[in-house]
């Protein structure tokens, strides 16, 4: 195949996401006595098999947690002669019950990016039953994503933060590291120098998606992406050319777009309008997709008969469409829970740890074929992605 060629047909506008004990007395032997360990929260947590966040969440009579696992953890601290830590008292006193999360996104967009409501709804809904806020901002830039971090910290208006849109050169990670300010990345697993993270294996996903179409018969393979600094975005376009050279496709050009229905669509025209027109285009969100089946429309072309799409992150928006998208689906309210409940330990005093969390899987629908074939193709179990 011809090499993978990319394209950027698209100016960043303002609001654009680029990178940026007890001590022991004398025993008689004249021998220094052993000193006396003090029980703490891990301990408990070991003994009965739960997290600290739950131990925490038990010894402040906080809500988490259900009564049964309540009254256990009370009792094996009782057992073990746990008592508070004046430090640690005051650290919770002086706590806000507050998380927050800021996203450096034109606000405009926001209400067409089915991805962050979902993600968000996962958050609040793990947050609501432990009785505990969010605080939410939407800012131009990580400059300004940055400021907000080192105000919220310093006048303790959150007890952390959870950062969305990870760069592959991201000076957010250095400087919610500099200020201790407690946080969780939504994204990774690598550059998060130490931070937790809880991320999606997009490299497995892409690959999935790839050998699918090209199990289908389709060799010409195009891909509507992300903004190429963007980490998730690299990861998937390095999966999706080094699967294009594996499979030998004739042609898979990649164009970068910023995720909007506009440029998505402007996108679309140019990869249907070049003399060697994809069979198959891949999407990185919903909303582009959307906007790439009113081209082929425009165009006078036939979905799937003359082009399959994909859509990425399967949101209401994919069932809606006439024949419905096909798509990498995924359970994003779940992905903002699971984030959270990892920022929530953390706060409680866990070690950093990175997390992965389900892999997306395709869900074929009226939008994927054979080339010239008018209907969908189910996915087999050798071309399934498994989730």
């Amino acid at each position: 195949m011809p090499p993978l060629r990319r394209e950027k047909i698209t100016t960043y506008a303002a609001g654009k996401t680029e990178c940026q004990s007890i001590p022991g007395g004398r025993a008689p032997s004249g021998r220094e006595a052993p000193a006396v360990k003090r029980p703490t929260i891990a301990d408990i947590a070991q003994r009965a098999h739960v997290s600290k966040g739950a131990v925490s969440y038990a010894l402040n009579g906080q809500p988490g947690v259900s009564e049964a696992t309540r009254a256990r953890i009370l009792a094996i601290a009782a057992e073990l002669g746990w008592t508070p830590n004046s430090a640690a008292r005051a650290l919770s006193a002086s706590r806000s019950d507050t998380v927050g999360l800021v996203l450096a996104r034109p606000a405009s967009t926001l209400g067409l990016e089915p991805f962050f409501m979902e993600f968000i709804s996962g958050i609040q809904a793990e947050l609501s039953q432990r009785g505990i806020g969010l605080l939410f901002q939407v800012v131009a830039d990580h400059v300004e994503e940055m400021a907000v971090y080192r105000q919220w910290w310093s006048a303790r208006r959150v007890d952390g933060v959870v950062m969305i849109d990870l760069c592959v050169e991201d000076e957010r990670v250095a400087a919610l590291t500099s200020i201790g300010l407690p946080a969780v990345i939504a994204g990774g697993p690598g550059g998060v120098a130490g931070l937790t993270s809880v991320w999606t294996d997009d490299s497995t996903a892409m690959t999935n998606v790839m050998e699918y179409l090209a199990a289908l018969g389709h060799r010409r393979i195009a891909r509507v992406g992300g903004p190429p600094e963007m980490r998730h975005t690299a990861v998937r376009t390095e999966a999706f050319e080094q699967a294009a050279r594996r499979l030998h496709l004739e042609s898979a050009p990649t164009v970068d777009t910023d995720f909007s229905d506009d440029v998505g669509a402007r996108a679309t025209r140019a990869l249907l309008s070049s003399p060697n027109r994809p069979t198959a285009v891949i999407y990185d969100n919903d909303v582009m997709a959307v906007a790439g089946m009113a081209v082929t429309a425009e165009m006078g072309l036939s979905v799937p008969a003359d082009v399959s799409l994909v859509a990425w992150d399967d949101s209401p928006l994919c069932r809606l469409t006439h024949p419905p998208l096909s798509a990498m689906s995924r359970d994003v309210a779940a992905y903002g829970a699971h984030a959270i409940r990892r920022l929530l330990e953390i706060v409680a005093g866990d070690a950093p740890g990175t997390y992965r969390d389900s892999t997306p899987s395709l869900a074929p629908r009226g939008t994927t074929a054979r080339p010239g074939m008018p209907g969908p193709v189910p996915a087999t179990a050798d071309t399934e992605p498994a989730g």
